[in-house]
């Protein structure tokens, strides 16, 4: 093919090989806007490309119910009655969760917005590594009529991790106080969310007959305190486990069952798995109804 001679021809040729590269550019680069349509979606995670962060919408949230969560009555009240004073514009507290896994903290918070985003409650997700983004989300939704909590799952910090610092800062305000809008669920496997060591016990002194941390674990122990509702969650007795997969059976359809069966068969399950938790009772339930149409058909 003969090289372009004339300057339109030259002109042309460079306009097909820009077009081009902007073709195989334009999938790499981060949404135009950093601003979702609000009223497309209840759910958001907060995502980074390169440098860029932006809200994405979550087109399918979690269906359950406060309903579905059983033998968590006391956190399940506790909870409920923080969301509702935030809904209402009243004053609430964040909120840490902390305890054994699969007890039901992050189905918590999803049941939560699913009973209160007809009122105009809405989720953002962010994960742990993007929390130094926190400020940058929190001013983009400062002034929307919508209640937003920013959700933490699975939090926890190692040593030398220093992205604590931005959620210790818009859980307490920095020089600009954190928007009557917004509040922190978080949920965690341990209560002080970052490891401790016994040699940091050495640093404790006795004054006046007191018992003060040292330098170490008091800075471990302040991010927890700046949660004001602090909730815990107990791996769940046999009983209490039972119930749980009683009511998933029959979420699953399985209205008529032989009880002893499917609750030895629960059991086994579960000594299996090496928990009895909610998650483990839905994942057999599922499992048990599934199998049980198989037959059928």
């Amino acid at each position: 093919m003969n090289a372009p001679t004339s300057p339109l021809e030259q002109l042309s040729a460079f306009l097909l090989r820009a077009e081009r590269i902007l073709e195989r550019i334009e999938p790499l680069l981060p949404p135009a806007s950093q601003i979702p349509d609000w009223d497309a979606a209840i759910a958001f995670r907060w995502r980074k490309h390169g440098n860029v962060g932006y809200l994405l919408t979550v087109p399918n949230p979690s269906t359950i119910r406060l309903s579905d969560l059983h033998d968590i009555d006391e956190q399940k009240k506790r909870i409920d009655s923080n969301t509702r004073q935030f809904v209402r514009k009243q004053p609430a507290n964040n909120a840490l969760l902390t305890g054994a896994r699969g007890s039901g903290k992050s189905s918590l918070i999803k049941a939560l917005l699913n009973e209160y985003a007809p009122k105009g409650l809405r989720v953002i997700e962010v994960d742990k590594n993007d929390l130094v983004d926190l400020p940058d989300i929190v001013e983009l939704i400062a002034h929307r009529p919508e209640r937003f909590i920013l959700f933490c799952d699975d939090l926890s910090f190692d040593t030398g991790d220093a992205t604590y610092k931005a959620l210790k800062v818009v859980l307490d305000g920095s020089l600009s106080s954190t928007p009557e809008n917004v509040l922190i669920y978080a949920t965690s496997n341990r209560r002080h969310l970052m490891p401790e060591y016994f040699d940091e016990n050495l640093e404790s002194r006795h004054v006046d007959g007191e018992i003060h941390p040292g330098e170490a674990i008091e800075e471990k122990i302040s991010l927890s305190e700046r949660f004001g509702i602090w909730l815990s969650f107990y791996p769940f007795d046999q009983d209490a486990y039972l119930n749980i997969v009683a009511h998933w059976l029959k979420h699953f359809g399985c209205e008529e069952y032989d009880a002893p069966d499917a609750e030895r068969e629960a059991l086994n399950w579960s000594l299996m798995r090496g928990s009895r938790s909610g998650r483990v009772a839905w994942q057999f339930a599922k499992d048990w109804a599934g199998s049980r149409r198989k037959r059928r058909k």
